[in-house]
């Protein structure tokens, strides 16, 4: 009960402080997506066992020219690497084969093509057609947050069979199915309040953020097996770091953003 409050309070200030920044205006959204980051990448460089300044400064750098440059063709080859970087994780998560990373240069590559890139494209995203669009980005967050909330509840209340027992023994088939059935129906509300997109576009971005929001999870999940630690961190109680809290959003954002600027 203590830790389900801890948790409880701790994913409330989150939420609040996420919602909030993103409303203020976009250089509050800036500020802490760009601090999220900063910790993401400390938490991540634990992970992988990498002391390097070298991530900070081309995660600073490739953000600002991202921000500044958003037509920029650069930007298409850079999601491109993120992609496939990904696309590539989800096969060695599928085919249970280890994520290796030996060498410091591996190590560097390995950061900067998933986590960077990937946070990169969680600063773009609330960026449409060249205008800050603050709502876009609470009906993505809306949409993750009912997947990964149902998820637990289902799985925890009626889960039996298990989803990827080898990377997460608490992840269950029935949970996922819930997270996802609830994200469609959160998709539907969403076309009712927000014109921005269709209903059948609100859909495909609720598949996208609860499919491969779910693989980047267990991707972290593997991650931190091979490691042989828990949590990324410990900055929020009861859920751990905030690697722990973004690893969905951040492995689904290039996905989106591609759906969303090249596909609508």
């Amino acid at each position: 009960m203590r830790n389900l409050l801890k948790r409880s309070f701790s994913g409330i200030i989150y939420v609040v402080l996420f919602i909030t920044a993103i409303l203020v205006a976009k250089e509050s959204y800036i500020v802490l997506i760009a601090a999220f980051s900063v910790l993401c990448v400390w938490e991540f460089l634990q992970i992988i066992k990498l002391k390097n300044i070298v991530p900070y400064l081309f995660f600073g750098m490739t953000a600002f020219l991202m921000m500044m440059r958003p037509q920029s063709y650069a930007i298409n080859g850079i999601l491109g690497i993120n992609l496939i970087s990904c696309l590539f994780l989800i096969y060695q998560l599928l085919s249970k084969k280890e994520i290796k990373y030996e060498t410091e240069r591996q190590k560097l590559g390995f950061t900067i093509r998933y986590l960077i890139f990937s946070l990169c494209f969680l600063l773009l995203l609330p960026f449409y057609k060249g205008e800050y669009t603050p709502y876009l980005m609470i009906a993505i967050l809306v949409l993750i947050w009912v997947n990964d909330s149902f998820a637990f509840l289902v799985g925890k209340n009626f889960g039996k069979r298990k989803l990827f027992v080898s990377v997460s023994p608490k992840k269950t088939q029935e949970g996922f199915i819930g997270g996802f059935v609830f994200s469609l129906i959160a998709a539907y509300i969403i076309s009712l309040l927000n014109k921005d997109f269709e209903l059948i576009n609100w859909i495909i971005i609720s598949i996208i953020l609860s499919v491969i929001g779910t693989l980047g999870d267990l991707v972290e999940s593997k991650l931190k097996r091979q490691a042989n630690i828990k949590d990324s961190g410990t900055i929020m109680p009861g859920h751990g770091g905030i690697f722990d809290r973004l690893d969905s959003l951040l492995f689904a954002a290039p996905f989106v953003y591609l759906y969303i600027n090249f596909i609508i």
